[in-house]
């Protein structure tokens, strides 16, 4: 994480140059950005009618707008495009945005409640995971490899505290005997039956829960 200061104003960015909190946008944040992308001759009426559309996209969905979608809704073509913002649509229309596909991935603002004993977000942080998606070495884990895991799941709901105490149970046992514990261990020392185990696991023990808490059977 860094800072990029325009105006006095300060904003904090990854180390990609995006926005980390795309509610601290403001049209001071685009102006001193465009100016660091080279647009010709500053923001004018046609790059301001994208970046809106792209911030109430953003607002409206949560999520960053396919350049298809921008062009086809706005009637430009991709050579418009490309003279507006000639870095591109992520490097370029939607950086000035305040906006980044990242963000479906990696969701520090709106899962800000969700972080338990970890930091919040480190982007400069990378997970070494195998071919099946599972954590290779589990002392790299944190909460937020869990969270993002379960949105890459496609979970139905966010980690609860029922998540969280079934997560740190089977990183405790782990830590403790070197050995991930059976589901049957789980269930009873948790006193949790089974068809309530996999409604907050729908993808399964495994390859839900233990993938989640960052372990793997060997």
């Amino acid at each position: 994480m860094k800072n990029l200061v325009f105006n006095n104003k300060e904003y904090k960015v990854d180390v990609m140059g995006f926005l980390l909190n795309p509610y601290d946008w403001d049209e001071n944040f685009a102006e001193g950005v465009s100016a660091m992308l080279e647009i010709p001759d500053g923001l004018t009426e046609d790059h301001w009618k994208i970046i809106h559309y792209i911030r109430t996209t953003y607002e409206n969905t949560k999520s960053c707008p396919l350049i298809y979608d921008i062009c086809k809704d706005n009637n430009l073509t991709l050579k418009e495009f490309k003279c507006l913002f000639p870095t591109g649509n992520q490097r370029g229309a939607c950086k000035i945005a305040g906006i980044s596909f990242r963000k479906e991935y990696i969701k520090p603002y709106f899962f800000m409640e969700d972080i338990k004993e970890h930091e919040l977000y480190d982007d400069s942080k990378t997970y070494r995971i195998d071919g099946y998606g599972f954590l290779v070495q589990s002392d790299e884990w944190d909460e937020v490899f869990a969270i993002n895991k379960s949105i890459e799941l496609k979970m139905p709901e966010r980690l609860t505290e029922k998540h969280w105490k079934i997560i740190y149970y089977l990183r405790e046992k782990f830590d403790k005997t070197n050995n991930i514990p059976t589901i049957f261990d789980t269930c009873e020392d948790n006193n949790i039956e089974l068809d309530e185990l996999e409604k907050l696991f729908p993808d399964g023990y495994h390859r839900g829960a233990v993938k989640i808490a960052g372990l793997r059977l060997k």
